[in-house]
């Protein structure tokens, strides 16, 4: 069991007023809070090493660089992956991606070439294989919000050059089969990326037991500062693929001539990295893990069963994905209410929920919506913010 009124006591904006009323913070898959250990780890890194790293003989720098690199292998464990020459420190999952789509786009793909992703993605893994020239086969969902497994099979072409999906769906809540993709798709002999933005906060991730070939996720979903995150690859890919960016750190040298590159992880990671970031991630990474995982998911599974109940006993309430695997996430229209105005009025009430599309477009054109209102929990959250949500809704229906 988690004490939650502890945890709640290291997030101090959790203590805030909202036009007057208690904040209920119900935004966590757009960002997380965060701790006070990790806002600390940053001051500490700024007044006590701040210096630029890798290449420096004085004190400082070495300090910063063995902060940074310790990050790194912070990382390393938090996924279980083999080396930590595997890390590549991004500014967040929507730059991992980027990164992938332009290297591995430039090593093995043609315009018209195939990416397989599903009709759940987030358009940060739809855009950017777009830009590249890339063709998009899209898995189906079927009417709890699942991929259509049958259908994913039959969509390998001699074309395919990629699987791109997310790990947990952002609006549906969906734990999308991602060892079984991965399964499939390396039967194909085609590689695989997980998004795993929505996933990392939630559940215990292991890169080596999925045999997932590209993994990414974003600092500041997982309780860590923004724009800090992680692209994880198989050294036996990222040694083959070209660097994204060039500058200072991803080179071995440079001439008018010729330019040679730096050896893994620091041929993609051109530039000065957030080495002050990286520490403060790796704190939040220590951070959410010591309270183990069986009980953090214990912990949102209830809230979710219990906002599920007490929303679900609304009259007009629709749920959007009611998959069997589902993490913390709730979408839902309220009868003919717009999303827009439920979220503004339950704001008044000092209750935070996202509306809108969510960065997923396509997938509202499959639900048949413009748009859902999303209330996502964290292992902050307490079944007294539900209840004051399930009371917030019936104000606002009451208001129409």
């Amino acid at each position: 069991m988690l004490d939650i009124q502890s945890i709640r006591s290291d997030f101090p904006i959790l203590q805030n007023k909202v036009y007057g009323k208690p904040l209920v913070y119900l935004d966590n898959a757009a960002t997380t809070q965060k701790p006070r250990c990790v806002v600390e780890k940053l001051t500490e890194g700024y007044y006590h090493a701040n210096a630029n790293i890798h290449r420096g003989v004085h004190f400082l720098s070495q300090q910063a660089t063995e902060a940074h690199e310790d990050a790194r292998r912070s990382v390393q464990q938090f996924l279980h992956v083999r080396s930590a020459t595997e890390i590549i420190f991004t500014r967040g999952t929507t730059e991992a991606i980027n990164m992938l789509a332009s290297s591995y786009g430039k090593a093995y793909m043609q315009p018209g070439d195939e990416v397989i992703v599903s009709a759940m993605e987030h358009h940060s893994n739809i855009v950017p294989w777009q830009l590249q020239g890339m063709t998009l086969k899209v898995i189906p969902l079927n009417e709890r919000g699942e991929p259509d497994m049958e259908a994913f099979a039959r969509l390998f072409s001699g074309r395919t050059r990629l699987v791109a999906v997310a790990h947990v769906s952002n609006v549906l809540g969906t734990i999308n089969p991602v060892a079984e993709i991965i399964r499939i798709a390396h039967q194909h002999e085609t590689p695989v990326l997980i998004d795993g933005a929505q996933a990392v906060a939630h559940m215990r991730v292991d890169v080596q037991a999925l045999d997932a070939d590209f993994y990414a996720f974003s600092g500041h979903k997982i309780y860590a500062p923004a724009g800090i995150g992680v692209l994880y690859g198989k050294e036996s890919w990222l040694e083959r693929l070209p660097p994204y960016q060039g500058g200072g750190e991803m080179i071995a040298s440079v001439s008018f001539e010729k330019t040679t590159f730096n050896e893994l992880p620091y041929k993609f990671e051109a530039g000065t990295p957030d080495f002050i970031g990286s520490t403060a991630l790796a704190e939040a990474l220590r951070y959410v893990t010591a309270f183990g995982w069986d009980a953090v998911a214990a912990h949102e599974d209830s809230l979710l069963a219990c906002a599920t109940q007490r929303l679900g006993a609304i009259e007009g309430m629709r749920f959007f994905g009611q998959a069997a695997q589902k993490s913390s996430v709730l979408s839902f229209a309220l009868g003919h209410i717009h999303h827009y105005d439920t979220g503004m009025l339950l704001d008044r009430l000092g209750i935070a929920v996202r509306t809108g599309h969510h960065c997923a477009e396509p997938l509202m054109r499959t639900l048949g919506v413009e748009g859902t209102v999303r209330a996502s929990f964290a292992l902050y959250n307490t079944t007294e913010e539900v209840e004051a949500l399930a009371a917030g809704i019936e104000r606002v229906k009451s208001m129409f």
